[in-house]
């Protein structure tokens, strides 16, 4: 499955690059559609582990940090991090096309322009 993110009316959309094109929108098959994005990674790798709506990724990585704990692995469950905000969309496009790209977005997370308009500085969270 490739998975490609665009702006479009101020929200993020994620489209199916691997399903046929509509004939009449010439459009693939949306996924996702999200005010804002989070990626979550290991921080130690920069392999991309989940992305999608804040809600869902952060539920997501409380969920398997708690698991990795429970089972021993505090290591690994301190490793994952988590950004969402408005982040550039070919940021997020080379975090699900490029392996470890997200630790490399990530060191540079502050001087990123603005994913939805390039005026104001975004408010960036992140979660360890």
């Amino acid at each position: 499955m490739t998975l490609q993110y665009t702006l479009k009316e101020g929200n993020y959309h994620l489209y199916d690059l691997s399903t046929p094109a509509s004939r009449v929108t010439g459009e693939h098959r949306l996924r996702l559609k999200t005010d804002t994005v989070a990626i979550a990674f290991d921080a130690s790798t920069g392999a991309l582990r989940e992305h999608g709506s804040p809600l869902r990724i952060h539920s997501w990585a409380n969920n398997t940090r708690r698991r990795l704990r429970a089972s021993g692995a505090l290591e690994r469950a301190n490793d994952i991090v988590v950004v969402s905000g408005p982040l550039p969309v070919d940021e997020i496009n080379k975090c699900l096309e490029i392996d470890g790209y997200c630790r490399d977005m990530y060191t540079r997370l502050a001087s990123l322009p603005h994913g939805k308009t390039t005026s104001a500085r975004p408010s960036r969270h992140t979660t360890h």
